[in-house]
């Protein structure tokens, strides 16, 4: 089975699932931007201050929204002119300035592989859709041609552990796992050794989402970090951040939290498919700086698809 948008151009199905995944947040977006431009000519205060509704209630966020209207503002002021058919195009172009990708790799190739194996850490708090994404994505890779090794380090919940079993058992790729309540630190570090004895592609690491005491979340991350180092020198090279984006701006909180505790390098954010709150993605990206690489827009496992920010915005504003 072959699973064109991971590595290579997006399949005419991935592309509709794309635009049905995120139809409840494009439908929110276009009823509140055609009310505010229904009988107008040219773009007012009344239009901008329509827009700047549309882009919070679908969660941008307030600081962002207000970047995008600042800089819709400039252009009206600068052109003079402007009628609603060229505000579209203007406001595509200023929300893709602020959604930030990874430049060292390309959308079509998520990961740089020249590491072998390449480790990522995967983090996020309980119900974020945090296993479900690595198996997923263990899938994917493994469709690839990909050789992939799983590590169990969520070691306080007997059901992530079985999860995870599950989908290693689906996704046809190896896993590596101890008892519940196992030190989270000695899972990673065998993962890892597994890995580079099997010659494997890539390691993927689930970890325990747990907000509750933050300095305690922080000390077992660096501990993960710190073993894995000694088994592969720089690992682990990818921190993958997933956040539910149907909770909106608290997947923002959540996203500052997990900064804080460890060096996160980029970001997954599932269940897009059930809200109209994916406007979440903008506003999460820009505040944070940090890339988006996957966006979950249903339960299929080619719904969890690479981000690519043009597709992104076109399919909300086309």
């Amino acid at each position: 089975m072959a699973f064109f948008g991971l590595f290579g151009k997006k399949s005419k199905e991935e592309k509709d699932s794309l635009d049905a995944g995120l139809q409840r947040t494009k439908t929110s977006i276009f009823e509140k931007i055609s009310r505010a431009v229904a009988g107008k000519s040219t773009v007012d205060e009344d239009v901008l201050d329509g827009i700047e509704e549309a882009l919070i209630a679908s969660d941008v966020g307030v600081d962002t929204t207000l970047k995008i209207i600042e800089a819709l503002e400039d252009r009206v002021a600068r052109d003079k002119y402007m009628n609603t058919s060229e505000l579209r195009a203007i406001l595509k172009d200023e929300i893709q300035k602020l959604l930030k990708v990874d430049t060292e790799v390309s959308p079509e190739m998520p990961f740089d592989f020249t590491k072998k194996p390449l480790v990522v850490m995967v983090v996020g708090v309980n119900g974020v859709g945090k296993t479900t994404t690595i198996g997923k994505l263990a899938a994917r890779l493994h469709a690839s041609g990909k050789k992939v090794v799983l590590g169990a380090a969520d070691t306080f919940r007997a059901a992530a552990v079985d999860q995870l079993t599950i989908w290693s058992e689906r996704a046809g790729v190896s896993i590596v796992k101890q008892q519940m309540g196992s030190d989270p630190a000695s899972v990673a570090y065998d993962a890892v050794k597994s890995a580079v004895a099997q010659d494997a592609d890539v390691v993927l690491i689930d970890t325990a989402g747990r907000l509750h005491n933050k300095i305690n979340l922080m000390n077992e991350l660096t501990k993960i970090r710190n073993v894995m180092g000694k088994v592969v020198p720089g690992a682990p090279h990818e921190v993958l951040l997933v956040l539910d984006g149907s909770v909106g701006q608290n997947a923002y909180q959540q996203a500052k939290e997990f900064s804080k505790a460890t060096d996160v390098t980029s970001m997954a954010v599932t269940k897009l498919d059930g809200t109209a709150k994916g406007g979440v993605v903008i506003g999460i990206s820009d505040m944070l700086k940090i890339p988006i690489k996957f966006i979950g827009v249903g339960e299929k496992i080619e719904d969890l698809q690479i981000f690519n920010k043009k597709e992104f915005i076109d399919s909300l504003l086309d």
